[in-house]
């Protein structure tokens, strides 16, 4: 799912004409003041719900951080447009000068903005992507009416190896645009060549990830669990030794480029 945040004067009304230009699910998140962020219903209840027969929805609760919704919202939705969250760590549209943590380009007003570049903006980011992702996108896959396993690997942001080590406060992660993509590919389509082997989906974040908070990602749909299980294994000690990414490491104490060491 791609991500793109607006802020400033009509960062909402930006995001629906936006939202018209993308071919795909888009889903539109809007910063609410804190007397909106209530649950209307009663005090019992962290989140309620209103669901019509045709599939339509609403709700509210209070139980949902920025990322933690997008997480949800990526196994479903293509596109993730965000209205007002200049604090936000995902690429930003700053409109009329407005303050933003990751501005990548620039309005001077709503009407203004060029909705047609703003599409091939968001287009050429990197996507966030979850294990439940790749997992409904295996789900989904032709072959998966031959599959009777899906196994997966997560890798993390671990504090630490042993107690006398300063605590990794976060990882930094940096890959040659394209080559590694490549790279993944390939290592996906020679363990798709082995039998049983239905499919295999590999990502890797790239930026400042915190401790605690997932990496890495490899799922394998496959005909039976024992090639599920080896596959994954093999898939995920692969792409560590063969894709080119770099590790910077940010503990208590230093911050170091990991192949430096």
């Amino acid at each position: 799912m791609h991500v793109l945040g607006i802020v400033g004067a009509g960062a909402t009304a930006l995001c629906d004409r936006l939202a018209a230009q993308l071919d795909g699910r888009v889903a539109t998140v809007e910063s609410l003041p804190e007397s909106a962020t209530e649950p209307e219903s009663t005090d019992c209840v962290a989140a309620a719900y209103g669901l019509s027969p045709d599939g339509n929805w609403v709700g509210t609760g209070d139980d949902r951080g920025l990322d933690g919704l997008l997480d949800d919202l990526s196994a479903a939705y293509d596109y993730a447009l965000l209205s007002g969250f200049p604090d936000a760590r995902v690429p930003t549209v700053a409109v009329a000068g407005a303050d933003a943590a990751n501005v990548v380009a620039e309005a001077e007003t709503g009407e203004s903005a060029d909705v047609a570049s703003l599409a091939a903006e968001i287009d050429s980011r990197e996507p966030h992507v979850t294990l439940e992702t790749l997992v409904e996108r295996a789900k989904a896959d032709p072959l998966e009416v031959y599959a009777g396993a899906i196994a997966t690997f997560t890798g993390r942001v671990r504090a630490k190896e042993s107690e006398g080590d300063d605590p990794t406060l976060s990882l930094e992660f940096e890959k040659y645009d394209g080559v590694a993509e490549s790279k993944m590919a390939a290592i996906s389509e020679e363990l798709e060549e082995r039998d049983g082997v239905l499919r295999v989906l590999m990502h890797h974040r790239v930026g400042v990830v915190g401790d605690g908070d997932d990496i890495v990602f490899v799922v394998v749909l496959a005909g039976h669990r024992r090639e599920a299980f080896r596959t994954v294994e093999d898939g995920i000690d692969r792409l560590k030794d063969e894709v080119p990414i770099f590790k910077k490491e940010t503990t208590t104490d230093e911050e170091f480029w990991v192949h430096d060491r």
